[in-house]
């Protein structure tokens, strides 16, 4: 079964010259592009497409490089402008082996762009190669291109470089799973009490912790406003500093992780996100 191209799209606040120049820039698109690690151009022939290298690290000194040709078409008697680009790649690693598509872009208004991709590709190892794209592949590319847009439009609208938000996203990252393990753990091995006590007439110590398991569930779950969920958990956990007050190892336990969870609270605030994209074409 053929798939469906990925497909994303936003809405930045910024012009069409400033847009265009962080996207064919190879110096500033690696800089956003979780795709690619470095970008080279080729010395251009006149009247033929620009020739690229790309390169794209993957953990453990490993790396996957291909060739590409970019063409930009600029639209002067309108606000539109639109880049095509084909890819190759013949390395060993690669689960891609050619492919094709477009940048688009349209100022709106005086302030915001539309900001559009759409590609295709074939993939290698024949049938193995195609399940391998559709369960797992595909789907983290299409997120890996969308989250790298909406780091695109923080760095043109909030002056956020993509590698800052990197590092506070890895950062969040290993915040929220650790909250999602303790939730889990406290949840299945003792419940709070105070919680028990609140469903005490049902008799449902259980129901008390599958209920804390699943609060965990959610600090892993791609929320849009995941920060609602941090402000919570600081309130849960102010309340049980009060409560734990007269016991100084669960007092003191209980304020570290109220610290930990005001630091993911920070760092949920203008992350990039890929829901903040568009992933489907209107029809």
């Amino acid at each position: 079964m053929k798939q469906a191209p990925i497909y994303v799209e936003i809405q930045i606040e910024s012009d069409v010259e400033r847009l265009w120049e962080y996207t064919q820039n190879p110096s500033l698109h690696k800089e956003w592009d979780l795709r690619f690690s470095d970008i080279t151009y080729l010395h251009k022939k006149e009247n033929e497409p620009q020739a690229f290298l790309y390169e794209t690290r993957i953990g453990f000194g490993l790396k996957i490089t291909g060739t590409g040709e970019s063409a930009g078409s600029i639209h002067k008697n309108s606000s539109e402008r639109a880049s095509s680009l084909a890819f190759y790649s013949g390395h060993p690693l690669s689960l891609i082996k050619k492919g094709r598509g477009y940048w688009k872009y349209k100022q709106i208004d005086n302030r915001h762009v539309t900001f559009i991709t759409e590609y295709q590709y074939e993939t290698s190892y024949g049938t193995f190669g195609r399940y391998i794209d559709r369960f797992m592949f595909r789907p983290l590319l299409g997120w890996a291109t969308a989250w790298s847009f909406d780091a695109l439009r923080l760095w043109l609208e909030k002056k956020k470089h993509p590698k800052q938000l990197i590092r506070r996203t890895m950062v969040y990252s290993i915040i929220s799973l650790f909250f999602f393990f303790c939730w889990i753990f406290h949840g299945i091995n003792s419940p709070f009490p105070e919680t028990i006590n609140l469903l005490k007439n049902i008799q449902a110590e259980w129901l008390a912790g599958w209920l804390e398991a699943g609060i965990g569930v959610l600090f892993l779950l791609p929320l849009r406003r995941k920060s609602i969920l941090y402000s919570v958990q600081m309130l849960i956990l102010a309340l049980l500093c009060f409560y734990q007050s007269g016991e100084l190892f669960s007092f003191f336990c209980y304020i570290f992780f109220f610290a930990l969870s005001s630091a993911g609270y920070a760092c949920s605030l203008q992350l990039p996100s890929a829901l903040n994209t568009k992933r489907k074409r209107k029809k």
